[in-house]
């Protein structure tokens, strides 16, 4: 069995995208009383950002920029 800390020092080792993964996988695997409430709320949100993009209502970042900045 890994401690805690050992699991967080493995973790902490994965790449950028793993380690957002692993965070959501994490997060998913609580229940608590407004979960469904926050998921149709970031769903929401989701579509909302989709559309203002379509719309050309905002700025994008080429994904190379993004993917160095949080490789770094």
């Amino acid at each position: 069995m890994h401690t805690k800390k050992e699991v967080l020092a493995e973790a902490l080792n994965l790449p950028p995208i793993e380690r957002a993964e692993l965070i959501e996988e994490l997060l998913t695997s609580f229940e608590f009383p407004d979960r469904r409430r926050l998921d149709r709320l970031w769903a929401e949100e989701a579509d909302d950002r989709i559309k203002a993009f379509k719309q050309g209502e905002f700025e994008t970042i080429p994904m190379e920029k993004v993917f160095a900045k949080i490789n770094r």
